[in-house]
């Protein structure tokens, strides 16, 4: 599979795969000048790529960076982000500050990675009631803690 990454703006990097067996690539802010973020504060930062994704069975997914979240408390607002097949905007991350302290994302930055991941995309159906099982509507902690 080949991902076509196109840069919108002056200074925007391609993001590449920073180890042999990465499983995605990092994403780099693209800033006029330093994002700060109070405690509790959420950005949407700018990558300045764009990319096309082959077709619809593959999505992007935006994951945190796992360094910036447990050193500085910079996770994502939504978790992981979802870029659709026929989205074709600029990539941005959305970043929150979980941490005490201010925050301060420079131009360049790594901010985020890209994993490309194959999509199922089922048949919806309506029914009136689903099979049962051992564990039936059983979660949040249903099953223990060891």
């Amino acid at each position: 599979m080949r991902l076509k990454i196109r840069k919108l703006r002056e200074g925007a990097k391609i993001p590449f795969y920073a180890t042999a067996g990465a499983a995605a690539c990092d994403l780099y802010a693209l800033l006029d000048e330093p994002a700060v973020l109070q405690p509790g504060e959420r950005r949407l930062i700018p990558t300045g790529i764009a990319i096309a994704l082959p077709d619809r069975n593959s999505v992007a997914l935006i994951c945190a960076r796992s360094g910036l979240a447990y050193k500085r408390g910079l996770g994502l607002c939504n978790g992981v982000g979802v870029i659709d097949s026929d989205y074709r905007g600029e990539i941005m991350v959305a970043v929150i500050n979980n941490d005490r302290e201010e925050q301060i994302i420079g131009n360049g930055e790594r901010i985020g990675q890209m994993m490309v991941v194959p999509v199922i995309l089922p048949e919806l159906e309506e029914c009136d009631e689903l099979d049962e099982t051992e564990r039936g509507a059983g979660g949040f902690g249903s099953t223990g803690t060891k």
